[in-house]
């Protein structure tokens, strides 16, 4: 099996939005660098203040939908559940919708 990484973005339609991000972010980070198959993970902020970049990799397929799954139903994903998720993932064979709330 190949790796998955996924990239992209999560765009704030305001500061309430973004501040949700900074004040969940912390846990979340903790919780997934944790998580077995985690290679990589990294939310950090653009250079508009609405926009967090998101990078984050795994070993493999069951690695990362292990990944989803704990994220939807953490304080991370209802937290941030409004907020705009644009991401590409590269390495799935599996097609399945990628869950919004992964990162």
């Amino acid at each position: 099996m190949s790796a998955v990484r996924l990239t992209g973005r999560l765009v704030c339609k305001n500061e309430v939005e973004s501040r949700l991000v900074a004040e969940h972010l912390p846990r979340h980070v903790a919780l997934t660098r944790t998580e077995p198959g985690c290679l990589a993970f990294a939310v950090t902020p653009s250079s508009d203040p609405l926009v967090w970049d998101v990078d984050e990799q795994f070993a493999d397929e069951p690695a990362f939908r292990m990944h989803q799954e704990r994220v939807a139903s953490s304080e991370w994903g209802r937290a941030t559940a409004g907020i705009e998720r644009r991401y590409s993932v590269l390495g799935l064979t599996d097609r399945r919708t990628v869950s919004r709330d992964d990162a």
